[in-house]
């Protein structure tokens, strides 16, 4: 355990000296000429894809390629074209983009078009922050984006049903306006403020940003088995955490990235946010933070168990793989460099699990081995396969599907801006030469996922997920385009990849100081047996859901 003492360390002495905001984007970036010609090429690629959207799939949620269908898993209000519409205006393609508003006055938000409930987390997300984007990035000139982000809100609204509610319910009925009252995570209930928060600065109401923020507030207040490092569920009928398990992957992640988010869109005064997040971040690199065995790959592991005792499970996955860059983010606002060097090893860790399969395109989940002998994880059996790819590339796989994920080159895209090392323009163009080569679909020339991405043979998944086009392409366009485009020090990403305007930074985010643990008497959660947590990131489309392929089949 001396490797990550050492470097909690040097985070805690950072942390405590450190006071002054820094810039997150390394000034005078220069592209190098050939950037331009991979820029046009993602933008070639969003055509495509959404050419055949249009063709195959509008009005619909995703496209299916493989059999041009369409899929209506976000409740039929057209989801591909309310998520493409920041990415269509920062691309210039305004045909794209006047047609979406159009479509957008036509959206009946009152109630779902399929029998499905509504997520709240993944509409808000979606709908919610890409209406607000495109709002924003368009001076403001279509008012019915503003409209219909309200339309919608107002129904989301009813998932607080008790005015002392402060967890809202995960999944509504819009016809009923009656909550599935069940339990949900910290991810759910946690990654609403941003979008909320700038409903309210455009209507004036501020019940909006106090729903979200005192959701987040009440997550962050609890005690904790870990200092600031909440588990995953939570249940909305008493806002006590649900079960021990911790992780940054799905369930939670998005919880741990608004926080910081949330400080630096607001400039809140309030340093809750910001020193939850610095403290999560030191006891990540106190408990969670292992090195393989193989290769030297930094990565975090999960973890259940109370403050006295934990099981670690080294598993990661393609959705935990956004950790690197949120960590570079907020390294650079807090000007810790101890924070950005690891954030920037994560990053390079989840390329690595691109670098080496056949497809140059990264599994959805992936295991490793650490070099701290006792934890649990490393007595697990491994194939002959997966042994003798461990000792080649320093992860094995376990959930071997592409579902056209961004979250590694969301890391690279902050890895660059923050750097300029071109390492990272190399590694998004070959992402996309991988993308041409093996996901174009012969039917309709869109773009369809993998079954295995170490081995192509293993054929297509006939589903384009409306984030291909919200966050794919906008974070490969925007690696290889002007960086004043967009500045990341002049705008906050939702975990949609929806831009949103910040206002400039203050001098400074938080006090410097980490927060006090728990007392381990006080952290009292319900069992996970008693009140089972949702599904993370349900799929129907993924071979093996990703609960399982995790370890939280419980």
């Amino acid at each position: 355990m001396a490797f990550t003492r050492s470097f909690t360390l040097l985070l805690s002495l950072t942390s405590l000296t450190t006071t002054l905001a820094g810039s997150v984007q390394k000034p005078d970036l220069v592209l190098p000429p050939s950037a331009a010609g991979h820029r046009d090429a993602v933008k070639d690629i969003f055509e495509r894809s959404y050419n055949a959207y249009r063709k195959f799939a509008f009005g619909h949620d995703d496209l299916m390629p493989l059999t041009g269908g369409f899929n209506d898993g976000r409740n039929g209000w057209g989801a591909s074209i309310v998520d493409a519409m920041s990415t269509m205006y920062i691309m210039g393609l305004d045909d794209f983009f006047n047609e979406a508003v159009t479509f957008v006055g036509k959206i009946d938000f009152s109630k779902s078009q399929t029998n499905d409930t509504v997520s709240v987390f993944e509409t808000t997300i979606r709908y919610l922050g890409g209406l607000l984007s495109a709002y924003e990035l368009s001076e403001k000139k279509h008012p019915v984006l503003l409209e219909k982000a309200k339309q919608v809100a107002d129904k989301m609204a009813f998932a607080w049903q008790r005015h002392d509610q402060r967890i809202p319910y995960g999944h509504l009925n819009f016809t009923s306006n009656q909550p599935v009252e069940d339990t949900s995570n910290i991810a759910e209930a946690g990654t609403l403020d941003l979008e909320w928060t700038t409903l309210t600065k455009y209507t004036g109401n501020a019940t909006y940003e106090r729903l979200t923020v005192d959701s987040v507030r009440t997550i962050a207040n609890n005690p904790a088995p870990l200092p600031a490092l909440a588990p995953q569920g939570i249940d909305p009928k008493n806002s006590k955490p649900v079960g021990t398990h911790i992780t940054w992957g799905g369930g939670s992640d998005s919880y741990f990235e608004y926080l910081i988010k949330y400080a630096r869109l607001t400039n809140t005064n309030d340093n809750l946010f910001v020193d939850t997040w610095a403290t999560a971040v030191d006891s990540s690199i106190k408990f969670l933070l292992r090195k393989s065995t193989v290769g030297d790959h930094t990565y975090l592991v999960d973890r259940d168990g109370t403050a006295r005792k934990g099981t670690i499970n080294a598993v990661s996955s393609h959705l935990a793989c956004f950790h690197g860059g949120n960590w570079i983010y907020g390294g650079r606002l807090l000007n810790n460099d101890t924070i950005v060097k690891i954030g920037l090893e994560l990053a390079d860790a989840c390329w690595n699990t691109y670098a080496s399969t056949a497809t140059g395109i990264g599994p959805e989940v992936f295991r490793f081995k650490t070099t701290v002998r006792s934890d649990q994880s490393n007595s697990l059996h491994l194939t002959r396969e997966q042994e003798f790819f461990y000792e080649k590339h320093g992860f094995y796989i376990t959930g071997a599907d592409y579902i056209l994920r961004p979250e590694v080159l969301e890391s690279n895209f902050y890895a660059w801006r923050a750097t300029g090392d071109t390492k990272y323009l190399d590694r998004a163009a070959s992402a996309v030469n991988s993308f041409n080569k093996y996901l174009v679909a012969k039917k309709t020339g869109g773009f369809a996922g993998l079954n295995d991405v170490d081995d192509p043979s293993q054929g297509q998944i006939d589903d384009t997920e409306s984030f291909w086009f919200a966050e794919v392409l906008k974070y490969l366009y925007l690696t290889f385009d002007d960086p004043k485009h967009i500045s990341l020090d002049e705008y906050v990403f939702n975990t949609e990849a929806h831009p949103l305007i910040a206002p400039a930074p203050k001098s400074g985010y938080g006090t410097g100081n980490l927060l006090s643990p728990s007392d381990p008497d006080s952290f009292a959660p319900t069992e996970v047996d008693d009140a089972p947590t949702p599904e993370i990131s349900p799929n129907k489309f993924m071979p093996i859901p990703l609960s399982k392929l995790l370890g939280l089949d419980l």
